[in-house]
């Protein structure tokens, strides 16, 4: 299956508009959407631009239903009321009620998580690690990838806020072991890189973050998978 990954979102409500119209276009059967909706450089007393971004979003699920949606650090802090970089107490409540709104338009069958695999790839924020899933699921589990992935996503905010957790790990520093790395491929955001980069089994994708001026960090490109083969590319309007 073709796959276009909408990395870290952070405020910029045109990467839904451009996500669309490559949709459109038919490049991939499904759209991932890595989150972290809320939250930029110096933007905390600009709710309009909150509930613009919420809405935009709002608009490609309805647009897109089988979208997959994974929970980012950034969005959890409004849930969890845990302040961190960018947090907006002005926001907090639009950020709430949006979320809410976001999630009624998805379907039963697929609600927002922590952790989606498609084939033999799996999505998250961060990434899954080997140390976090041995910590917290039993040793008799540990062999099977969809129960794994059910109790991680049935995990609340003990478990899920750490860094070693699938929405704040940073597999791209040092030498982290990947949950199931030599079976399974990761996709993650979170982490600002220049330009999409594969690392043994890991693909990092946040390359619209910016600076603290406004500067990009990345080339600003939408990844590009195919689940099956594990061929990419970046892509942009």
């Amino acid at each position: 299956m073709k796959v276009l990954v909408i990395p870290d979102i952070h405020l910029k409500p045109a990467m839904f508009k451009q996500a669309a119209a490559l949709m459109h276009q038919g490049i991939a059967q499904k759209a991932v959407c890595l989150m972290d909706i809320p939250d930029d450089w110096d933007k905390q007393l600009d709710v309009a631009l909150y509930e613009t971004t919420y809405d935009e979003a709002i608009k490609f699920a309805k647009k897109y239903p089988d979208t997959v949606w994974c929970y980012g650090n950034h969005d959890l802090s409004y849930v969890w009321h845990e302040a961190e970089s960018g947090y907006s107490r002005y926001a907090s409540y639009s950020v709430q009620k949006k979320l809410i709104e976001l999630k009624t338009v998805l379907s039963e069958d697929n609600p927002i998580k922590y952790v989606h695999r498609i084939d033999h790839v799996l999505f998250s924020h961060g990434g899954v690690s080997d140390f976090f899933v041995k910590r917290y699921i039993p040793r008799a589990k540990y062999s099977d990838i969809d129960t794994v992935i059910d109790c991680i996503n049935s995990m609340g905010k003990m478990e899920m806020w750490n860094d070693f957790s699938p929405i704040w790990l940073r597999p791209q520093y040092g030498d982290v072991r990947l949950y199931k790395s030599d079976k399974f491929l990761q996709v993650v955001g979170h982490t600002p890189m220049s330009a999409i980069t594969k690392k043994k089994n890991l693909i990092s994708c946040d390359v619209f973050s910016t600076y603290s001026d406004g500067r990009p960090v990345g080339t600003e490109e939408f990844l590009l998978l195919d689940t099956i083969t594990w061929k990419y590319c970046g892509i942009k309007i």
